[in-house]
């Protein structure tokens, strides 16, 4: 049965429960300041004054519990006439989390795998960029990341700008992972590389996390950010008209 043909005896439905959309309104009341913040960053301004060539801006962020399922029987490459066959059974061999930096202003990814998340490995993947050129000899590097636990509120500023006196951390508010430029690189590795997800085990999907990333940074860009501050203002001025009961112009969830 083709996909059209589905597609249409849904349309014709009269009911139609499947249909539905997940929204958020921003409930921090300094949303705009904190967020417009980081899209000045974006636009390579911070408090009112443009950057310098050698300051550095990093979006980092952590991929958790991305499984390794080994399929029950070998998938079969592609040939002609057909795409890949993968088994619909498969055993889950653990999981692992991925946390990564994304140059916004060069380009480029630093990840590293870990078993788990928390304040340790996000400390370590801190280091990892740190001490590496040019960060290391940059004279400011801004890290924009959002409210998770193993970087979260005015304790995670004291623990890391009090041991890289160049790092400046900047959170965005509740509610805008998606202003986050790291979570662009996390849909790029979902769509070219977890899925279909086939492997053995978390060896060998950490390797082939770090393949990808190497294989991706031999062509990497700035991503095309055209969202500005004076976009979200006019954003959020639309949501403070809009009736709750009607929320097409809500930030996406």
């Amino acid at each position: 049965m083709s996909a059209s043909t589905i597609g249409r005896w849904l349309a014709e439905d009269a009911i139609k429960p499947w249909q539905h959309r997940s929204w958020i309104f921003p409930r921090d009341p300094d949303f705009l300041e904190k967020a417009g913040r980081v899209l000045e960053l974006y636009e390579g301004r911070w408090e009112g004054k443009l950057l310098e060539p050698g300051e550095m801006v990093i979006s980092a962020d952590a991929k958790p519990s991305i499984q390794a399922r080994k399929r029950i029987h070998q998938s079969a490459p592609p040939a002609a006439g057909r795409g890949q066959l993968i088994e619909h059974e498969y055993e889950r061999m653990g999981a692992l989390c991925y946390l990564d930096a994304w140059d916004v202003r060069r380009g480029g990814v630093i990840g590293r795998s870990e078993r788990k998340g928390g304040i340790v490995p996000f400390d370590r993947l801190v280091r990892q960029v740190m001490t590496k050129e040019p960060y290391a000899s940059a004279p400011r590097v801004f890290w924009i990341v959002d409210n998770g636990s193993d970087h979260r509120g005015e304790a995670s500023i004291k623990r890391l700008q009090g041991r890289w006196p160049t790092l400046t951390l900047v959170h965005l508010p509740v509610h805008a992972s998606w202003l986050n430029q790291v979570e662009i690189y996390h849909s790029i590795i979902q769509r070219k590389l977890l899925e279909p997800n086939d492997f053995q085990s978390t060896a060998e999907l950490a390797h082939a996390l770090n393949d990808f990333e190497r294989h991706y940074n031999q062509a990497a860009q700035p991503f095309q950010w055209n969202f500005t501050h004076r976009n979200l203002a006019e954003l959020l001025d639309r949501l403070d008209q809009q009736p709750t009961r009607d929320p097409p112009l809500a930030l996406a969830a």
